[in-house]
């Protein structure tokens, strides 16, 4: 895991989160997926850096190569 994301049970209910923020990994991946440009969140939330929002797209995709998919076969 990121330098930069935490996953702590008392910060909003154990969601990855940007470290020392309640500003969660999925709501800035909502947004960007909105549309929403970095530079928009940047200012929306001037804690954040560019290192944070890197972090959060590398979390991500760190979480999805890390995901078993079943798969079923068709009976």
């Amino acid at each position: 895991m990121s330098d930069r994301v935490e996953i702590n049970p008392r910060v909003c209910g154990g969601q990855p989160v940007i470290k020392g923020t309640r500003i969660s990994v999925a709501a800035l991946l909502e947004q960007l997926a909105e549309g929403e440009s970095w530079d928009s969140l940047l200012s929306g939330y001037p804690e954040l850096t560019r290192a944070d929002l890197q972090a959060a797209l590398a979390y991500a995709r760190q979480s999805i190569l890390h995901t078993e998919v079943a798969v079923l076969n068709p009976a």
